[in-house]
């Protein structure tokens, strides 16, 4: 397979979303997972916004790549802060929530047992890499460590980590399904007073009352009074950018308005977290929080994030050791320096959101919790006898020996965790596999052989789908294997851990080429790199023509294969519009002539949501040829392929069946769904073409990855991995990127993430990790 020349890179935005704050270390390219807004997301002149400075709910950070806003998906929505914010409701069958409603009560249950858990401590919070645990501290460390006044372990404890037990392990009764707790509403109600009160100050303030249900949503009922009060809180709003804010403030304070306001300064400090988080960072290095600041007209930035500390906007971490005296070198006995005067490393101050600090913290303590928990003199050796291949029973193996393992391997290894699955319940234990989609639960289902073996994550911690919680709210489980855990953000990880009991075993298994989590953090590129617990690599290689074209990718290779049966098709195109026109006619006549696979089982895949032949731009033209209509509800017909959000970073694909005054109808892999009026416009989109992070995790019959010229800068090899590798029995490239391709995937891996999960990993106990 190779490249075809005489391509000229466009103008489409790459997978660098505008003002956003990477690590120095990630350099000019936008990480893997982020993507450009479209050139009509630019503000206007004056700096205030105006409707068509609102990105489309599509657009945002490829680190969602979901049809919501990408503010959404940094979870900075209305859905998010509701979830966050509201007070915990009475109880209510499970069967009455919706999956977003469950999750978002998941996390703020998780929160809020953490803020207590972290308010009984006496002493700053035990994080290996040293979480101070007061406002006081937090200033302090920053002013003296950063001064070089004095070292950074004055200021932060990096104890072992030695999680304590949280729950007994479950009994072995038959455990009674517990009804899960009232959900916050997906959005916060806004009353027509809230909303006429915020319509005024936009006014004012000249920027579009469109705005002024999501800073209800955002803000609250008391947006009006917040916005006249700090107008720079309208940062909170999705899609809003400092430019915009920065007009608006001007047209409510007028002379009072200056840049180094410090109601200014706090909210830059927030956002600029706040959008890295839609790079997938949990952190940022201060060093780069004070360039962008700087960059924004602030005067003083290191009193800009000093003030954001002392604030309590942003926590402040320092990242490794510093050198002991012993390695600098004593003087020799002359008195002279000697090795002392090399030269010590300076500390890496972190800041991040405590959202995310607390959510790494509660994740590594309660891996730990299971690592130490679990009964490591099982006897699983007959089972693993029996297992269908060598790798198969080298997981069931380890994992009989060990309370958390990692396993990772391709399309094929999924047979792995399946087979020890029934090996478990061969056993008589509880064993369960989780995925992120239906489609994962269907195939996961297949290799077991036993439906009731699947779940989906969602359906698991919502009640709606498993075993449900014994008597002391755990999952009924004894082992939960959890596949494609590459698309583990860190807040639902915490969540997912957070509900396993003491005792049970937990599998991550996924396949560490694919592009990371839409939601921050890399949970299992950090459990993997971490060797806290033991790793079994699988054997199995993926088979045919696509799995070796991807074998090759995932090492850097993009080979020619053999490919008898056109399992393999390059498409050679000129420019974005032939790449429109070859991919529609690929859809609707070559592929289901050739291949006898219909339309709605053929995915098309291209690299952002903008340009022209980005997602919108293929829906539109698929639209048109495979079910055209006039959009009667809401933009939608019957029939129409969409994709839905119920969650920030969750993607749903579906079908649409009408529309009445509930919402827009749905079928979801065969689960009704029924879309609120008001949520259809920022989480609904169409869905014949997808981005690769919105299909990783999925695969279909066949599938067609639209790769024009104007799309080479948003290329990198865990996305050309996750695209190709998304057809089952055949696959098409539509290829007009010329040698933008082979470069990619030689050159170009995955775009580092700032976490703080790895350390605090590797100060766990190292008894039970792998060598």
């Amino acid at each position: 397979m190779t490249a075809l020349p005489g391509e000229t890179p466009g103008t489409v935005g790459t997978d660098t979303p505008q003002d956003t704050v990477s690590p120095p270390e990630a350099g000019a390219e936008g990480p893997e997972h982020a993507e450009a807004p479209d050139a009509s997301d630019a503000p206007d002149a004056s700096g205030t916004p105006d409707p068509s400075d609102v990105p489309d709910a599509s657009e945002g950070g490829e680190s969602s790549d979901t049809p919501a806003d990408a503010d959404d998906d940094a979870k900075g929505d209305a859905e998010a802060e509701a979830g966050a914010d509201a007070a915990p409701a009475s109880a209510a069958p499970a069967a009455e929530l919706s999956e977003a409603q469950a999750e978002l009560a998941a996390q703020r249950e998780l929160r809020e047992r953490i803020e207590k858990r972290k308010a009984e401590k006496a002493a700053p919070i035990a994080a290996g890499t040293g979480l101070s645990g007061t406002a006081a501290d937090l200033l302090a460390a920053v002013r003296a460590v950063e001064s070089g006044e004095k070292s950074g372990t004055a200021f932060f404890d990096r104890p072992a980590a030695t999680p304590a037990s949280r729950r007994p392990a479950p009994a072995a009764a038959q455990p009674t399904r517990t009804p899960a707790p009232e959900a916050a509403p997906t959005a916060r109600t806004a009353t027509p007073e809230a909303l006429d009160a915020v319509r005024a100050v936009l006014t004012e303030g000249g920027a579009p009352e469109a705005l002024a249900r999501p800073a209800v949503g955002a803000l609250g009922e008391q947006a009006a009074e917040l916005l006249r009060t700090d107008p720079w809180r309208l940062l909170a709003v999705p899609g809003v950018r400092p430019e915009q804010a920065d007009g608006f403030a001007r047209a409510l304070l007028g002379a009072d308005c200056g840049p180094d306001d410090g109601r200014r300064k706090a909210a830059l400090v927030g956002w600029l977290l706040e959008r890295a988080a839609l790079q997938g960072h949990t952190a940022l290095d201060a060093d780069a929080v004070r360039t962008a600041l700087a960059e924004r007209a602030v005067g003083d930035p290191d009193a800009a994030v000093r003030d954001a500390v002392e604030e309590g906007v942003a926590l402040v971490f320092q990242e490794g050791d510093e050198p002991s005296a012993d390695d600098a070198g004593a003087a020799d006995s002359d008195g002279e320096a000697g090795d002392a005067d090399v030269a010590r490393e300076p500390v890496q101050v972190l800041l991040g959101l405590d959202r995310y600090a607390l959510a790494e913290e509660s994740l590594a303590d309660g891996l730990a919790r299971l690592v130490n928990a679990c009964e490591k003199a099982a006897d699983w050796a007959e089972a693993a006898a029996s297992a269908p291949s060598p790798s198969a029973a080298e997981l069931i193996r380890t994992t009989a020996a060990a309370g958390l393992v990692a396993h990772s391997g391709g399309e094929a290894a999924r047979a792995e965790p399946a087979a020890l699955i029934a090996a478990a319940r061969g056993l008589g234990l509880r064993a369960l596999g989780a995925t992120h989609s239906e489609d994962g639960r269907r195939r996961l289902a297949a290799a077991t052989g036993d439906p009731d073996t699947a779940v989906t994550l969602s359906g698991l911690l919502s009640g709606a789908q498993g075993p449900g919680r014994d008597e002391d709210g755990a999952l009924a489980l004894d082992l939960l294997v959890v596949l494609d855990a590459p698309q583990l953000d860190v807040e639902g990880a915490a969540v997912l851990v957070e509900a396993l009991a003491d005792g049970a075993r937990l599998v991550l298994s996924g396949d560490p080429g694919v592009l990371g989590s839409a939601g921050a953090g890399r949970v299992f590129a950090d459990v993997l790199a971490s060797h806290a617990c033991p790793q079994v690599v699988s054997r199995t290689p993926d088979p045919g023509p696509i799995g070796e074209l991807v074998s090759g990718i995932g090492i850097g290779e993009l080979n020619q294969v053999d490919a008898p049966g056109k399992e393999v098709v390059i498409v050679p195109v000129r420019d974005a519009g032939e790449a429109v026109h070859r991919t529609v006619q690929l859809v609707a006549d070559s592929v289901p002539r050739a291949f006898g696979i219909p339309a709605e089982e053929t995915q098309v895949i291209t690299v952002g949501h903008g340009g022209a032949a980005g997602t919108r731009a293929l829906n539109e033209a698929l639209k048109q040829r495979l079910n055209p209509g006039p959009g009667r509800f809401g933009g939608f017909d019957p029939g129409d392929r969409v994709v839905h959000v119920p969650a920030p970073g969750r993607t749903v694909p579906g079908v649409v069946l009408s529309a009445d005054a509930e919402g827009l109808r749905l079928d979801c892999g065969g689960v009704p769904v029924v879309v609120p009026q008001e949520r259809v416009e920022s989480s609904v989109r169409h869905g014949w073409a997808l981005s690769a992070h919105q299909a990783a995790g999925m695969r279909w019959p066949a599938a067609v990855v639209v790769l024009p010229g104007d799309a080479a800068q948003g290329l990198s090899r865990p996305w050309v991995y996750t695209a190709f590798g998304r057809g089952e029995r055949h696959l098409s490239v539509v290829h007009g990127v010329d040698q933008a391709l082979p470069h990619a995937v030689a050159q170009v891996p995955a775009q580092e993430r700032t976490t703080r999960l790895r350390p605090l990993l590797e100060a766990l106990p190292t008894s039970d990790a792998a060598s």
